[in-house]
This record gives C-alpha cells, sequence and structure tokens, in this order.
C-alpha cells in the first residue's frame, strides 16, 4: 500500500470512529446546531425545486435533511459512510412515519446512483470530510453525473477560520494542543486532532470561501453563489434565547439573510454553501 492510500485509511478510520460515537443524531438540536439547522433548511427552501422532485442526499447522516424533505414530499435517496447513521436515520424516519426512497451506506466518491437521475444533490458533510482536493472533485464530480441537467447541487463546507473562532468563543486556544490544531488548520486548512477529544472535531479540510467556487468550476458545474450558514451569530452568547423568541428570531433571520453573500463576511461563518448547476 502507498502511503497516501495508507493516509487516506488512516483518515477514514479516524473519521467513522469519530461518527461511530452517534453525537451527530442530536448536534443539531440546540445552540449552533439550530441556527445552522434552521439556516440551511431556509436556503434549501429558495434553491430545491419543488416537490415531488427527486433528491440525493449524498453524506446526509443520520437523515434529519433527508427525513424533512420526505415529509415535505420529496422523494430522497439518503448516502453515507457511517453504518449507524443509517440505521438511525431508518429508524427516526419510521418513527416519524415518513417513506425515504432508499437509505444506504455509500461513498460520495463512488456513488450507486444512475446518471442524471435525481433533481439535486446534497453534499453536506463530503466536502470537508476529503481531505484531498483530488477526493473532493470526484465527490463534486458524482454529484454532476448523478445530477439532471439543470439540477442543484448543494455542498456544504468548513470555514477556515471556524477553529480559530471557536477556540476563542470556547477558551479552546488556551490549550497548546488545540492551539496547535488551529495553527494548522489556518495554515493549510487540514485539520487532524491527535487528542481524541471530541470537542475538538476529526480529520477534515477547512475551505477558504473562494474555494469553493474554485472547486465546483473544476468539477464542471457552474457556481452560482456561496453563503454563509450562521454568519457571525454562532459567537453569540445567548444563541438559545434568540432562537426561541420570535421576534428576536425574525431580527436575527434579516440580518443573516443580508449577509449571507457578503463577500468580506463568509469566513466568520462557522459552515458555508456552495450552489451550483449541472
Amino acid at each position: 500500500m502507498s502511503d497516501s492510500a495508507r493516509d487516506s485509511a488512516r483518515d477514514s478510520d479516524e473519521i467513522a470512529a469519530f461518527y461511530a460515537r452517534g453525537l451527530e443524531r442530536d448536534r443539531l438540536a440546540a445552540g449552533q446546531g439550530a441556527l445552522e439547522l434552521a439556516r440551511t433548511r431556509l436556503v434549501l427552501e429558495r434553491c430545491l425545486p419543488a416537490p415531488p422532485a427527486v433528491i440525493a442526499d449524498v453524506g446526509g447522516g443520520p437523515g434529519r435533511y433527508a427525513i424533512w424533505l420526505a415529509d415535505r414530499g420529496y422523494d430522497v435517496h439518503l448516502v453515507d459512510p457511517i453504518p449507524l447513521h443509517i440505521e438511525q436515520a431508518r429508524t427516526d424516519a419510521e418513527r416519524a412515519g415518513v417513506v425515504l426512497a432508499s437509505a444506504a451506506v455509500g461513498d460520495a466518491r463512488l456513488l450507486r446512483l444512475p446518471d442524471a437521475s435525481v433533481d439535486a444533490v446534497l453534499l453536506f458533510g463530503p466536502l470537508y470530510h476529503l481531505p484531498e482536493r483530488a477526493d473532493r472533485l470526484l465527490a463534486l464530480s458524482e454529484a454532476a453525473r448523478v445530477c439532471r441537467s439543470g439540477g442543484v447541487i448543494i455542498a456544504a463546507a468548513i470555514s477556515r477560520f471556524a477553529s480559530t473562532l471557536d477556540g476563542l468563543r470556547g477558551g479552546y486556544l488556551e490549550d497548546p494542543a488545540f492551539a496547535s490544531v488551529v495553527a494548522q488548520d489556518l495554515s493549510d486548512g487540514r485539520h487532524r486532532n491527535p487528542t481524541r477529544n471530541p470537542a475538538y472535531f476529526t480529520t477534515a479540510y477547512f475551505h477558504r470561501p473562494e474555494e469553493l467556487a474554485q472547486e465546483c468550476s473544476a468539477a464542471g458545474l457552474t457556481h452560482e453563489a456561496t453563503l454563509g450558514v450562521e454568519g457571525p451569530a454562532w459567537l453569540l452568547s445567548d444563541l438559545d434565547a434568540r432562537l426561541a423568541d420570535d421576534r428576536r428570531l425574525r431580527v436575527l433571520f434579516a440580518a443573516l439573510d443580508a449577509l449571507e453573500a457578503e463577500s468580506t463576511l463568509l469566513g466568520v461563518s462557522a459552515h458555508l454553501l456552495a450552489v451550483a448547476r449541472r
């Protein structure tokens, strides 16, 4: 096995071990996660074709978006590399009385879906868990292959600066081990966590905002926009209170809507969404 193949296998094992803890199922339930969920749903409502369109949710984890979309009348195929996530999605879909078109373990770089078989593809995970650019381009190319002409591809990324900002907010930068991780993030975007502390995340790639347009174009897609999901709001200390108050929530979302495409502020958002066309 070559050195690059060994590195790739090691990365995959570390990522799988991280998600095998089961933490992803409830990650979007409160705080920053709830903001990410709500804002992402708003973007999807604007960008996706109307139901009953066919959607491939690739890297869709335990199915939070897939189940929501299926409940709204979409025909959703969920793909994720973590068996636990697929099991959780099937259980949660059944509990919610929702039918997924399919839910299967799979790799974003080699999808078991026919050419031009879906109207939209979501890549919420693959781009930041594929440290090598060639692998990210493969995932985007596969999304293009399975998407019908004119279909939309929406890909999530983590900002290059997210760990620095999170370290300031949470005090993690006071830990020399985390500070070392952040220094590497800022240098080349390759996030590696040797501490095994789940608060410090797992192997990933953190994008500069402008990279998303470049990678979409390199994969043969037409890039339409890169949007900040949470903007600066994920750094607020009273986020749950704001989300629970209808008036304050409207004010918050109006501000984030106004800032979401502002190029000078994109890197402040923890997550970014690239919107592209086949």
